[in-house]
Order: structure tokens, then sequence, then C-alpha cells
């Protein structure tokens, strides 16, 4: 379970993300609305006063990168990436801010908590099925913490592997809509080789300048902890999502 090095890793990483990693992913979708302009100066003023004059304590906590996967629960062919912004509320809770790419016109897609192992386990069943392992995602190399050198990220990852994620996605960008439609979905992290679209993660890569099966080799290491029965329902038969009364989805 996540101990004082997982709190201290995340400290650690975030001094080295700071200018790394950024800035190759955009949007895939414009959202409608009128362009800012010198013209219409209104909105980039008041952005420009709140930047100087407000402090944004709950924004500057979110100092770790995380770039990984998720599928629609119910829905694997649903695949997508997923770029989280997270913090530490203490040593075995973390939430994260998901965006769809990682430039200053990335879209707000979701969001995940994260919790420990020890955590976990204290959920009622009906809670621990709309949760997800993150065993797999590191140990096969595609969850990275782009920017840090390596020696990091394994730390990190270390431990994480243990840990449990809930995750839902409000904007379905990867779905071309330019607004957020629809009700919230509850997503889900792969549990095996095979699952995640091979192409979506070698574009990742690529993209990244990463070697997602360079990561695995150097995360031979990690321990794989036993996953709790009650987490990654849905390979049971055990899928729970919102009705989506626009038709958007179905499972």
């Amino acid at each position: 379970m996540p101990d004082k090095r997982l709190y201290g890793t995340l400290l650690w990483v975030a001094v080295g993300l700071t200018g790394c990693a950024g800035g190759n992913t955009p949007s895939p979708v414009d959202a409608p609305g009128a362009a800012k302009t010198p013209t219409t100066a209104t909105t980039a003023t008041l952005e420009a006063g709140a930047g100087l004059m407000q402090n944004k304590p709950p924004l500057q906590a979110l100092d770790t990168y995380l770039d990984g996967f998720h599928f629609y629960n119910g829905r694997m062919s649903g695949q997508m990436e997923a770029h989280h912004y997270c913090s530490a509320l203490n040593e075995e809770v973390f939430q994260c801010a998901i965006f769809d790419g990682n430039t200053s016109g990335a879209k707000l897609m979701g969001v995940e908590y994260i919790i420990s192992k020890r955590l976990f386990e204290g959920l009622p069943a009906s809670e621990k099925q709309l949760w997800h392992s993150h065993v797999h995602e590191v140990k096969s190399g595609q969850l990275i913490a782009p920017g840090i050198p390596q020696v990091a990220e394994t730390r990190l990852m270390d431990n994480l592997v243990s840990t449990y994620g809930k995750t839902w996605h409000t904007w379905h960008t990867e779905q071309g809509q330019a607004l957020p439609y629809g009700v919230p979905q509850l997503m889900m992290g792969f549990i095996a080789d095979g699952q995640a679209d091979p192409q979506m993660v070698r574009e990742r890569d690529r993209r990244m300048g990463v070697d997602s099966e360079a990561k695995k080799k150097a995360r031979a290491g990690i321990a794989a902890p036993t996953v709790d029965p009650g987490a990654d329902a849905w390979q049971k038969g055990e899928v729970w999502q919102i009705k989506d009364p626009t038709g958007d989805h179905s499972h």
C-alpha cells in the first residue's frame, strides 16, 4: 500500500515537472463560440487581471502529470488517451483533473480519484464495482509520467501499482463532441495485454517521445500485487453506467 514514500515521490516528481512534458497533444475539438480577439478584449483582460491578482491554491496543487488510457465501462471499444493533472490530499488519497490534451486549449473531460489499497479494501462491495485497478497500467508501461527521469518515474509507479481509481468522463471529445453533451460516464482501465488499441499507444509514444515497451521492461522489478476481486467488476459482467438520455452511449 502507499506510504510516506508515495507522498515524497510525488513531491520529487513535482519539482522535476517544471517546464516539462507539455504542448504536444492538442484537443481534438474546437469549442463553438466567439473567438478571443483584440476587438473583443473583455475576456482576455479579465483573464490577465485574474492571473495577476488571484491566488489559486487548488490549481497550483495539481503538480503531478500522468498520461494513460481509459475505456467506457461496458464498452471497451470506446478508448481514449487521458491526461491527468493530480494532487495529493494526503498519503492515501489523490485527485486528478483529466484533460483531452496538454495544451492551453485542452478540454476538461473528467476527474479521477485515486486511493490506497488499504482504503479500497474498506469500501462496501457496491462501491468497489465503480473502481479499477492500476496494476496492468503500471506494469505494461502504458501509464507514464512525462518529462521526468526514468528512475523517478519508476519509483512513482512502484507506489501507484497497488492503488485504485474511480474515473468519470463528462466531455467526450474523442467522439468529436464540441460541447459536453450527455451525462457523465464511468471509465475503466485496461487489465491485460491486447486490450488497448496498439495504434493508440504507438501514436501517444511517438508524440511524447517515449517507449512503452522499454518502460514495461524497466518496471519488471515492480511487484504486481493481488487485485481485490471487487475491482474491475466489468470483467465479471457487473457493468454499472448512468443511462444517457441523449442516446450517445449504449452498453
